[in-house]
């Protein structure tokens, strides 16, 4: 939580310096003051930073009609293999710019503190560790596309 001398210190910088809008940030915190005029007090905004939650295990309930038009699965290529999942709804991107190298791709050594992608949610580019030791044996995804909270991006050979 902001500290209150702090907000009241933004407060003082606003008005003696005749400013309608402050917008701070940092990596625990983001601050938006905005005044519609300067008779009006500013409206303070306090946003957390989002969080990456574990894995979900949810699993959707298939209905009667569904269930007898599916058929049973193959045993898959995948088994043995670690999936990396999306802490987060947003959009996936293998590198931090169009110029720059993929944080990671096929045949690339992880460890858990390696970033592997980054996901955009609201603006905000969040970056998304390994959190397992391996190498990339898949990647999951396309760059630039949207992504759902606890969709597989990678898969990773444990080693």
């Amino acid at each position: 939580m902001i500290d209150i001398r702090k907000l009241k210190e933004l407060v003082r910088l606003m008005v003696d310096n005749d400013l309608v809008e402050i917008d701070l940030r940092d990596s625990k915190e983001q601050v938006t003051m905005r005044r519609p005029n300067a008779a009006a007090m500013p409206q303070v905004y306090h946003a957390p930073v989002p969080i990456a939650f574990p894995p979900s295990t949810y699993a959707p309930i298939a209905g009667p009609s569904l269930a007898a038009t599916t058929t049973p699965a193959a045993p898959s290529d995948d088994a043995g293999l670690t999936r990396i999942e999306s802490p987060m709804v947003g959009t996936f991107y293998v590198a931090a710019n169009p110029d720059s190298p993929a944080f990671a791709s096929v045949g690339t050594q992880v460890s858990p503190d390696k970033v592997v992608c980054i996901i955009e949610a609201m603006k905000i580019f969040n970056e998304i560790k390994a959190e397992c030791a391996g190498t990339i044996a898949k990647v999951l995804v396309k760059n630039g596309q949207a992504v759902e909270f606890g969709q597989p991006l990678f898969l990773v050979k444990p080693g």
